[in-house]
């Protein structure tokens, strides 16, 4: 049984090689007939990690998804929707908390403690103590 499963690892080794190789193909023929514009999407430089837990999450994740079909734009909503919410709710209520926040938006308060410190990254709100502020 283990001469099976290391020729098997090494037949699934070997073909993903052969896969990764017939991308980096493609790529360079898309990049040459796009005048190497990019479309919107992950970075380049930023792939995937190929070994390890990591990596078999990402890849069964992403059959997952290929799998569901593509998402359609009547599916999301635009962009930054509950960012622009909660700012417009801080530029009414200066010193409001996120529990405050997420009460009004009708949402729970885990998913605002990652919009607001990155809409204070980006100079649009401040911190003081406990609440937020529209910056000016």
């Amino acid at each position: 049984m283990p001469a099976f499963v290391d020729t098997t690892l090494k037949d699934i080794d070997a073909r993903l090689r052969e896969l990764q190789d017939e991308v980096s193909r493609l790529e360079a023929a898309r990049s040459a007939l796009t005048d190497g514009r990019r479309r919107p999407g992950r970075p380049r430089g930023t792939s995937a990690p190929t070994t390890g837990a990591r990596a078999r999450t990402t890849r069964a994740r992403t059959g997952r998804r290929a799998s569901a079909g593509p998402r359609t734009r009547s599916t999301r909503r635009g962009g930054n929707t509950r960012a622009a919410q909660a700012l417009d709710l801080v530029r009414k209520q200066p010193g409001v908390t996120i529990p405050q926040l997420a009460e009004a938006m009708k949402i729970q308060p885990n998913y605002l403690y990652r919009v607001l410190p990155r809409l204070a990254s980006e100079g649009q709100v401040r911190r003081d103590g406990q609440g937020w502020h529209p910056a000016r």
